[in-house]
């Protein structure tokens, strides 16, 4: 925690997501896991983030995100919103020469570890 504020930290985070069944799929790939980690600067739940996503598939390719990332949380509320956008910038295997956008809205409560986040992914797979 920061002592120049009251309410404002500065965190390095890591969120692990592992997909279900009915996985999204990308070029034909379900998706298994996610990985997000990045560093945050918010005063009272409010402010930006920088994130970077890995995203694996079923047979072990990978594509990559970066995004930035805002969060508000109004006084009166118990979950923070948050919307991240950002470019793909790269990936593995059949993914390699992956390119699109990645945009996601997340719900979350900090303090009880509650994350709920929609993620849509516009890519293309140049032939």
């Amino acid at each position: 925690m920061s002592a120049d504020v009251v309410g404002h930290q500065v965190r390095l985070f890591e969120i692990k997501r592992v997909y279900p069944a009915n996985a999204p799929v990308i070029g034909g790939l379900k998706i298994v896991e996610s990985w997000t980690r990045g560093i945050s600067d918010y005063t009272n739940n409010t402010g930006e983030a920088v994130a970077y996503g890995v995203y694996v598939l079923d047979n072990g390719d990978k594509f990559f995100t970066r995004g930035r990332l805002v969060a508000f949380q109004s006084p009166e509320a118990r979950n923070m919103s948050a919307t991240t956008v950002g470019p793909i910038i790269g990936g593995t295997g059949k993914l390699a020469r992956i390119n699109g956008m990645a945009r996601m809205v997340t719900l979350a409560n900090p303090q009880t570890g509650m994350n709920e986040t929609r993620i849509e992914l516009e890519y293309w797979l140049p032939q």
